[in-house]
């Protein structure tokens, strides 16, 4: 009997955070449909050809506009370089496409509070700077001569479909009207579903995760894990450990939120927290895909330069944020809801749901299905062919939506 108590104390945390956060990722994820619908991915890879400062930044502007989920966002830059990116250009594009996003800065300002949402989007810059110079000091062009051979081989990962989906409107017209458009709502509807389905297991098992941290782990375990009693101490280990803990969690993009939530009730610091969040692109599954992408080396590389950079950005955040007074004086992230009542949480998650059912009943009324099914796979399954489309191929294209 005490075993399924905690089971259901445990789920009870879990719907709680659920319903808090619905509304957030549905607005998120609109947000970042409707950006992704203006913009054509084949054009991305001709603007990211080499690695000055205003190509990098071009990139982490485009990976904003991009999706959310890690997986694809790894698929994609892999794509890019095979298409004539720039390494190093694809990999900051790869990053500003999971922690720059606007879907993780609304949930975390609803789960965290202002200033984390803040933190990440000054941390996310400096990390990114941080990795163009750890590649420009140490990437050998050997080494990236064998990635490339190894990404030309176009063996598939997670999302590989996906990734190469393109469903920008390319008609003509400014892009209000192109969105009030019947093609520019079915647009939207196919990047929502399609951005859902990618995350959504991730989104599922972090917040499972974290009502099973929040109602199993006792507050004890985590004082002494973060060194919550030396506060210079907890300064220095949070942004260290926080990309670890990140790493053998599993979970990457925007499930690591209700997480985050859980390891600052529990003590880790400020920097801590965002070093965590960075760390989705360094999962075990994700190295295991970047081996298969790159080669061992390169995956080793890549693991050691985002690790640097995101453990120099969490303590580049803590300094900060401490010196100007940002850093929250208390520890009351949202990971429990009393009850549902009807205040402003019910009212906004009823208006999303609604938005949500119109996006996916056009969704599926306009060939969704076809589309799901192709984005897990490889670049042999999704050719224009078969994937129902906005506006057919490109001239002279194979896939849908491939880059250049």
């Amino acid at each position: 009997m005490s075993a399924l108590r905690a089971i259901r104390h445990a789920l009870e945390l879990t719907g709680d955070m659920t319903w808090e956060v619905a509304w957030s990722l549905i607005l998120g994820f609109f947000l970042s449909a409707v950006v992704q619908a203006l913009v054509d991915r084949s054009t991305v890879s001709r603007l990211l050809g080499d690695h000055r400062p205003r190509t990098l930044a071009v990139a982490s502007g485009l990976g904003i506009a991009s999706s959310s989920c890690s997986y694809a966002a790894v698929a994609l830059a892999r794509s890019l370089f095979r298409k004539g990116a720039d390494f190093t250009a694809a990999m900051v594009f790869e990053v500003a496409s999971t922690n720059l996003v606007v879907e993780l800065g609304i949930i975390m300002a609803l789960l965290l509070g202002w200033r984390f949402t803040l933190a990440e989007f000054v941390g996310g810059p400096i990390m990114i700077v941080l990795i163009a110079l750890l590649f420009r000091l140490f990437l050998h062009q050997r080494l990236l001569e064998a990635a490339r051979r190894q990404a030309d081989k176009g063996l598939s990962g997670s999302m590989e479909g996906h990734a190469r989906m393109d469903m920008s409107i390319r008609s003509q017209g400014s892009p209000w009207s192109r969105l009030r458009s019947p093609e520019g709502f079915t647009s939207v509807s196919r990047v929502f579903v399609m951005e859902w389905a990618a995350v959504l297991r991730d989104v599922v098992v972090g917040l499972f995760l974290a009502g099973a941290l929040g109602a199993w782990v006792p507050d004890s375990f985590w004082r002494h894990l973060f060194f919550t009693g030396h506060p210079l101490l907890a300064r220095f280990w949070g942004p260290v450990l926080g990309p670890i803990i990140s790493m053998f969690a599993f979970v990457c993009s925007i499930g690591n939120v209700p997480l985050a939530a859980v390891l600052w009730n529990g003590g880790i610091s400020f920097g801590g927290v965002v070093s965590f969040i960075f760390a989705d692109l360094i999962i075990v599954p994700i190295l295991l895909i970047y081996r298969k992408y790159y080669g061992t080396r390169m995956a080793l590389f890549i693991l050691g330069v985002f690790y640097v950079a995101m453990v120099a950005a969490g303590y580049a955040v803590e300094l900060l944020f401490g010196g100007a007074g940002l850093v929250p004086p208390t520890r009351h992230a949202k990971v429990l809801q009393p009850s549902v009542t009807w205040d402003y949480t019910t009212f906004l998650n009823i208006v999303f749901l609604a938005l949500a059912a119109a996006l996916i009943w056009r969704f599926f009324t306009t060939g969704g299905w076809q589309m799901l099914k192709m984005m897990g796979g490889g670049p042999e399954q999704t050719s224009v062919a078969h994937l129902p489309s906005l506006h057919g191929p490109e001239p002279g294209s194979t896939t849908a939506g491939a880059p250049g």
